[in-house]
Parts: C-alpha cells; structure tokens; sequence
C-alpha cells in the first residue's frame, strides 16, 4: 500500500509541474492518451517556467532520494540538455534532522557502549543534515574534538523502494520521451543505485578516507581528517574534527589574504595526483565537501570531508586518458580516434577516418575560444558524446571522473578566473607519460611483479605441457569433426547422385509405359497390365527416401 501512496503522491507532483509535457503523446497507448487528457493535472495550463526549473522543483518536493537522484544526473552531462543539467546541478541535499534519541540509539547499538562511556561529551543537537545521514559534534576522553556521523534510521527501505519505482519511471521515459533510449535512464538509475547503497555503509566511506588521508601524509596539497576506527561501524562514522573555511566563502579568504591562484591551481593539481599518481579519486568534490585551511594565507591547504564516493581507473585508462586529453590539447584527432579503437572505448570495427572527423566538429569551434575560457571538463562530456554515437559504452569509473573534473575545474575558476587550466595539467600529464615509460618505472613494475612471476615459475614446465597436451586434444577433435564432414559431405554426394539415377529411371519407366499403350495416353483406361507395373516401379523410384 505505501508503495501505491508514493506512486500518487509522485503522479500528484507531476501534474502540478506539468512535466507530462516532456512526454511525446504520440507514442503512448490510446488509453494513456487517454488518461492524460482527463488528469485534473490540465486545469493547472501550461506552465510558464522552464522546463529544468520544474523537474528541479518536483524533485525537491519528492523527497531526499530524488534530490540525489537529481544531483547524480546533474552530472550526466553527456546525456543532458544543457539547461537541464545546469538546473539539476542546483539541487540542495538540506533535509530536516531525525529525534536526538534515535541517533543516539544508533550509536549505542552500533558501538556497544553508552554515549556517556564512548565520550567525554555528545552534541544531541546535530550540527548539519542530509538524506542519508546527520552529524553530532563529540569530544573523546582523550580531549579530542571529533564528528559523528550516524546513518538516518530504518532509510534503507525507504531507499530501496524509491530505487524501484526509479525504474519504473526510468522504463518509461526510456519507451514514451523524445530520445529516451539516447538518455539510458535505466543505466544512470543503475548507476545511481550503486553509489547510494555505497553511501549507507559508513565503514567503506571511513575506509576510503583512510586511504585518501595516507595518499596525501606528506603533502601540502589537501589534509583529510584522520579515522577513529574505535568509535566507527557501518551506521556510525566518527573522524577528526576539522575546523577550516568554506570554499566558497570568498570574503573570508580574501580577507585573511589568500592566496587564490595558487588555491586554484593546487586543486587542478589534486584531481590529477589522485588520477594519475594514486588510481583513486574523491568523486565527490563539490564545494560543500571542501574548506581551507588558511592558516598561512600564502601556502593554504585544502581540507576535504565526506569520501563515501571515490573512483579508480585500471592502468590501461589511466595511460589512455592521459594520452587522449594531450591529443585533443594537441589538435590531433587522428590520435584520439585511433585511441578509442586501441583501447576499446569505441567498437572495434569503427571506422578511424569517421570517428577523426566527428571529434573535430565538435573540438574545433571550442578552440577558437581564448584558452583560458576553454573548459576541460565540457571537452570530456563532448568526447563521450561524441563517442556515443559510435557505441562507446561508457564505464561508470569515467563519469565519476569526469564529474570530478567539471566540480574541480568550476571550483577553481570560482577561486580564480583567469585560471589557465591546460598550464596547469598539460606539464603534470606530459611528464606523467613520460615517466610511465622511464627505465626506473619499468624496472619498477618489474620488481611489482617478480615475486607473482617467480611464484609461477616452478609451475611453468608442467603449465606447458598442459597447453601442449590440450592443443593436441584440440587438434584431435578438429580432425575427428572434420572426418565426420567430409562422410556427411560425400554422403550427400552419394544421395544426390542415387536420387539423380532414380529419377532417369522414373521418366524411362514412364516414357516405356505410355509407349506400351496401343492408343497412346488416351488409350490410359484400356492400358495394359505391363504399363501399370512400369507406372508402379516409376512411383517406386520418385517415392522419398531418407538420405
């Protein structure tokens, strides 16, 4: 029943903002049309606000999960209309917090202590709230001020059946909008349905600060606040508290003097040390995930917070996404195109010459723009555009990174606008590629994998024996069918050529019994005795056989 409630309560909404209006009519059952036409949703008319601001606003009165939802396919760049995207990106994650008393129950129950015993003093009042979860400011035993972070209760069902009526709505969109297909909206509610059930295990979200946290120990470039293992489980997450400047507090930076260039520029630098250096990124880095420490204005640091999002590219799209974004900074699509095929971004059978000349539609108005104006991150959505139409299947690993890079690079213009990002990344990404390829990089990896190999080593004579003695058994059972054709075929020869005899025989047989007829064929009553059986043994002869 709660389930039906949620579907009205969503058709309710749908109505009041009219985004029927997205639909194409034509294309839906007559009784859908049907129903259209007499939904009370008409006597609202036609709205007048745009088309981006109406999703907006019906996803924000849905409720948290659709807020998300919004937020993730804001990023979606590569699918959506620009004035969509731009509205969706606007969404605000702001919900309400849940009684004091059920989040301390949850602490106690995940930690197995009261709060008096796990800390000197608990903030029953929350500092800030979202959908999934809300934070409490603590102080441990030690004197230690820290946050604690605990899982909204019972917010798993409640996610889990908006997730399916998701995709119902997805199906639907995907079978009655206009590009529908093109959108893929049940693979982006797919997408979105790993992250937010990642987001309900604060342990996996503590661990991927954890390793955050020790990629960057002995670097200016960002802190992140160190994890109180003692005090975190899966619905409770307690880490260092921090005490930093909003990024986006601009007087506050200004005031105390800092240096926003280099802010601006040490971001760029972040996203591609975690790319390129480490395999592992926040992918949530949007500015309410991140503050300043300005404590000396001329050499800030960035503080990063809420890691349940992080992604990983394999070795193999580090190498070709470095070597990619250098092409296009390069003009040379012939590599970009000829990349995509190497690395099976793009089907393999994709014709080159076709995917150089696409890329260059689309890259070459960009760059007559003013360099600094050119955005990286738009590059990225128009190659995997682009790319789309020659069926790239985009890996979710790549949206996340090129998310990350739309947050960063907004985020760094916002700093300083007149941030040149190509200065900044084409040295990093060139002298990255150059030291994959260096002797003492290779001779690393080397030394990485020596003990795998050695391990292996003693098993290698028998490994080729096995290979030797199953290609055998392969070459065997290859000629063993290949016998067995060539007797069907000859079997076939034989048939074809015996039913050939037949039926010479048959129209001899035949040609004998109508000349046995005194009056030829019109004598057939007055036939002889001897033309029947010469008619039965031709009957005989043109009767079917089995082969």
């Amino acid at each position: 029943m709660s389930r039906v409630v949620r579907l009205a309560k969503i058709i309710r909404i749908a109505g009041r903002y009219r985004l029927d209006e997205f639909t194409d009519t034509d294309r839906l059952p007559t009784a859908a049309r049907l129903v259209l036409r007499l939904f009370p949703w008409r006597l609202h008319g036609k709205s007048e606000l745009p088309r981006g601001v109406r999703l907006r606003r019906a996803l924000e009165e849905l409720g948290p999960v659709f807020i998300k939802f919004g937020q993730m396919l804001s990023t979606r760049r590569d699918l959506l209309p620009e004035d969509i995207a731009d509205e969706l990106a606007k969404l605000q994650d702001d919900v309400p917090p849940f009684p004091e008393r059920q989040s301390v129950a949850i602490i106690e129950e995940g930690l197995g202590r009261s709060v008096t015993e796990l800390f000197a003093r608990f903030e029953a009042t929350p500092m800030a709230s979202a959908s999934v979860a809300q934070v409490h400011a603590a102080t441990l035993h030690s004197g230690q001020e820290v946050v604690v972070k605990v899982i909204r209760p019972d917010i798993e069902p409640v996610i889990r059946q908006d997730i399916a009526l998701l995709f119902t709505l997805a199906r639907l969109v995907a079978k009655y909008v206009p590009d529908g297909k093109r959108l893929r909206p049940v693979e982006v509610v797919a997408d979105y349905e790993l992250v937010i059930l990642d987001e309900l295990d604060l342990g996996r979200e503590a661990a991927n600060a954890s390793q955050l946290r020790r990629n960057f120990e002995d670097s200016k470039l960002v802190y992140v606040p160190e994890v109180h293992w003692d005090f975190t489980c899966r619905n409770v997450f307690t880490m260092e508290r921090i005490f930093g400047i909003p990024v986006t507090d601009l007087d506050t930076l200004r005031g105390k003097g800092t240096d926003l260039k280099l802010l601006g520029e040490r971001g760029v630098e972040i996203f591609f040390t975690q790319v390129f250096r480490d395999s592992f990124f926040h992918a949530d880095m949007h500015p309410g995930n991140i503050f300043v420490d300005a404590t000396d204005p001329q050499d800030p640091t960035y503080i990063a917070v809420d890691c349940a999002i992080v992604g990983s590219l394999s070795d193999s799209d580090q190498y070709y996404l470095a070597r990619n974004l250098l092409a296009i900074f390069h003009r040379d699509y012939h590599e970009v195109a000829q990349l995509h095929v190497e690395c099976g971004w793009v089907a393999p059978h994709t014709r080159v010459q076709e995917f150089e000349s696409a890329m260059r539609a689309v890259c070459e108005p960009i760059f007559e723009r003013p360099i600094s104006e050119i955005s990286f991150g738009q590059i990225l959505v128009y190659l995997f555009r682009t790319a789309r139409r020659f069926d790239m299947e985009v890996q979710p690993s790549l949206i996340l990174l090129q998310k990350t890079l739309l947050n960063i690079e907004g985020l760094g213009r916002q700093l300083y606008p007149e941030l040149n990002l190509w200065d900044t990344a084409q040295p990093f990404l060139e002298q990255w590629v150059q030291d994959r390829y260096s002797p003492q990089s290779m001779l690393l990896r080397l030394q990485r994998h020596a003990p795998s190999w050695l391990e292996q080593l003693p098993q290698l004579p028998d490994l080729v024996l096995d290979n030797l003695q199953h290609s055998r058994e392969l070459e065997r059972r290859a000629d063993e069918q290949q016998h067995r054709v060539d007797k069907l075929r000859l079997h076939a020869l034989e048939t074809t050529r015996r039913h050939r005899r037949h039926l010479l025989a048959a129209v001899a047989c035949l040609g004998a019994a109508a000349t046995a007829l005194p009056g030829g064929w019109e004598a057939l009553s007055a036939a002889p005795p001897v033309s029947w059986l010469l008619a039965g043994v031709a009957l005989l002869l043109l009767w079917p056989r089995d082969p």
